[in-house]
Protein backbone atom coordinates (compact mmCIF):
# COMPACT_ATOMS: atom_id res chain seq x y z
CA UNK A 1 0.00 0.00 0.00
CA UNK A 2 1.20 3.17 -1.09
CA UNK A 3 0.79 6.11 1.81
CA UNK A 4 0.63 9.83 1.51
CA UNK A 5 3.74 10.25 1.42
CA UNK A 6 5.04 7.20 -1.41
CA UNK A 7 2.00 9.17 -3.15
CA UNK A 8 4.21 13.00 -3.31
CA UNK A 9 7.42 11.07 -3.99
CA UNK A 10 6.07 9.28 -7.62
CA UNK A 11 4.15 12.41 -8.36
CA UNK A 12 7.59 14.47 -7.80
CA UNK A 13 9.32 11.83 -9.59
CA UNK A 14 6.80 12.03 -12.64
CA UNK A 15 7.22 15.46 -12.87
CA UNK A 16 11.66 15.17 -12.47
CA UNK A 17 13.33 11.75 -12.17
CA UNK A 18 16.69 13.52 -11.94
CA UNK A 19 16.01 14.82 -8.10
CA UNK A 20 18.13 13.53 -5.95
CA UNK A 21 17.59 11.83 -2.14
CA UNK A 22 18.28 15.55 -0.97
CA UNK A 23 16.02 16.99 -3.00
CA UNK A 24 13.22 14.56 -2.59
CA UNK A 25 13.83 14.45 1.20
CA UNK A 26 13.22 18.34 0.89
CA UNK A 27 10.23 17.75 -0.75
CA UNK A 28 9.04 15.43 1.60
CA UNK A 29 10.11 16.62 4.78
CA UNK A 30 12.36 13.41 4.97
CA UNK A 31 16.16 13.17 5.10
CA UNK A 32 18.00 12.33 2.16
CA UNK A 33 18.62 8.74 3.39
CA UNK A 34 14.85 7.83 4.36
CA UNK A 35 13.51 9.38 0.92
CA UNK A 36 16.46 7.77 -0.77
CA UNK A 37 15.34 4.42 0.85
CA UNK A 38 11.35 4.90 -0.08
CA UNK A 39 12.52 5.37 -3.35
CA UNK A 40 14.67 2.68 -3.61
CA UNK A 41 11.41 0.59 -2.11
CA UNK A 42 9.03 1.54 -5.01
CA UNK A 43 10.95 0.62 -7.60
CA UNK A 44 11.79 -2.89 -6.01
CA UNK A 45 7.47 -2.97 -5.62
CA UNK A 46 7.45 -2.11 -9.16
CA UNK A 47 5.90 0.68 -8.81
CA UNK A 48 8.91 2.86 -10.77
CA UNK A 49 9.23 1.05 -13.81
CA UNK A 50 11.80 2.79 -15.05
CA UNK A 51 13.26 6.00 -16.01
CA UNK A 52 13.60 7.66 -19.49
CA UNK A 53 14.16 11.28 -21.16
CA UNK A 54 10.98 12.78 -23.14
CA UNK A 55 12.82 13.63 -26.75
CA UNK A 56 11.24 16.45 -28.47
CA UNK A 57 10.29 15.01 -32.31
CA UNK A 58 10.19 17.57 -34.00
CA UNK A 59 13.99 18.49 -33.05
CA UNK A 60 14.29 14.73 -34.09
CA UNK A 61 12.73 14.97 -37.78
CA UNK A 62 9.51 13.42 -36.93
CA UNK A 63 7.26 15.68 -38.55
CA UNK A 64 4.44 12.85 -38.34
CA UNK A 65 2.96 11.52 -35.39
CA UNK A 66 -0.48 9.45 -36.49
CA UNK A 67 -2.86 6.64 -34.92
CA UNK A 68 -3.10 3.86 -36.89
CA UNK A 69 -6.26 1.17 -36.55
CA UNK A 70 -5.35 -2.55 -37.52
CA UNK A 71 -8.23 -4.85 -38.20
CA UNK A 72 -6.90 -8.20 -38.01
CA UNK A 73 -8.53 -10.84 -40.74
CA UNK A 74 -8.37 -13.73 -38.02
CA UNK A 75 -8.00 -13.73 -34.67
CA UNK A 76 -5.92 -16.95 -33.95
CA UNK A 77 -2.69 -16.88 -31.64
CA UNK A 78 -0.60 -17.30 -34.21
CA UNK A 79 -1.90 -14.24 -35.87
CA UNK A 80 -1.37 -11.93 -32.87
CA UNK A 81 2.23 -13.59 -32.14
CA UNK A 82 2.96 -12.36 -36.02
CA UNK A 83 1.62 -9.03 -35.74
CA UNK A 84 2.98 -8.07 -31.94
CA UNK A 85 6.56 -9.18 -33.80
CA UNK A 86 5.77 -7.22 -36.35
CA UNK A 87 4.83 -4.17 -34.47
CA UNK A 88 7.88 -4.83 -32.07
CA UNK A 89 10.37 -4.59 -35.20
CA UNK A 90 9.11 -1.23 -36.09
CA UNK A 91 10.93 1.90 -34.35
CA UNK A 92 8.37 4.12 -35.30
CA UNK A 93 5.27 2.85 -34.13
CA UNK A 94 6.07 3.88 -30.25
CA UNK A 95 2.86 2.23 -28.95
CA UNK A 96 0.91 -0.19 -29.09
CA UNK A 97 -2.46 -1.06 -27.54
CA UNK A 98 -5.24 -4.47 -28.09
CA UNK A 99 -8.71 -2.70 -28.00
CA UNK A 100 -12.06 -3.32 -27.60
CA UNK A 101 -14.54 -2.18 -30.24
CA UNK A 102 -13.99 -2.19 -34.24
CA UNK A 103 -10.02 -2.06 -34.08
CA UNK A 104 -8.08 -4.94 -33.08
CA UNK A 105 -5.35 -2.73 -32.37
CA UNK A 106 -3.88 0.77 -31.93
CA UNK A 107 -0.94 1.73 -33.27
CA UNK A 108 1.07 5.36 -32.41
CA UNK A 109 3.65 6.08 -34.83
CA UNK A 110 5.83 8.78 -35.79
CA UNK A 111 7.36 9.30 -38.86
CA UNK A 112 9.90 11.70 -40.46
CA UNK A 113 6.98 12.84 -43.13
CA UNK A 114 4.16 11.50 -45.15
CA UNK A 115 5.49 9.46 -47.09
CA UNK A 116 7.05 7.68 -44.61
CA UNK A 117 3.69 6.81 -42.91
CA UNK A 118 2.80 5.50 -46.55
CA UNK A 119 5.86 3.43 -46.67
CA UNK A 120 4.88 2.00 -43.10
CA UNK A 121 1.40 1.53 -43.53
CA UNK A 122 1.40 -0.28 -47.52
CA UNK A 123 4.77 -1.93 -47.40
CA UNK A 124 5.19 -3.02 -43.50
CA UNK A 125 1.33 -3.19 -41.79
CA UNK A 126 -1.19 -4.38 -45.00
CA UNK A 127 1.34 -6.88 -46.21
CA UNK A 128 2.00 -8.56 -42.82
CA UNK A 129 -0.88 -12.21 -44.01
CA UNK A 130 -3.46 -11.23 -40.58
CA UNK A 131 -3.85 -7.59 -41.40
CA UNK A 132 -7.38 -7.34 -43.27
CA UNK A 133 -7.24 -3.10 -43.55
CA UNK A 134 -6.12 -0.69 -41.45
CA UNK A 135 -7.20 3.43 -40.77
CA UNK A 136 -5.03 5.88 -39.80
CA UNK A 137 -5.55 9.36 -38.37
CA UNK A 138 -2.94 11.58 -38.37
CA UNK A 139 -2.29 14.23 -35.45
CA UNK A 140 -2.65 17.68 -36.36
CA UNK A 141 -1.51 19.50 -33.04
CA UNK A 142 -1.35 18.05 -29.86
CA UNK A 143 -3.17 19.52 -27.29
CA UNK A 144 -1.61 17.47 -24.54
CA UNK A 145 1.83 15.63 -23.69
CA UNK A 146 2.01 12.35 -22.52
CA UNK A 147 0.58 13.51 -18.76
CA UNK A 148 2.01 11.79 -15.49
CA UNK A 149 -0.34 9.40 -13.92
CA UNK A 150 -2.52 10.56 -11.40
CA UNK A 151 -1.42 9.44 -7.98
Amino acid sequence: MLDPTDTKLLAALQRNAHLTAQELGDLLNLSPSQAGRRRQRLEAEGFIEGYAARLNPAKLGLAVQGFVQVHLSSHGPEQSRGFSRLVASQPEITSAWTMTGEADYLLRVYCTDLQALNTLIHEILLPHPGVARVQSQIVMAQLKRDAPLPT
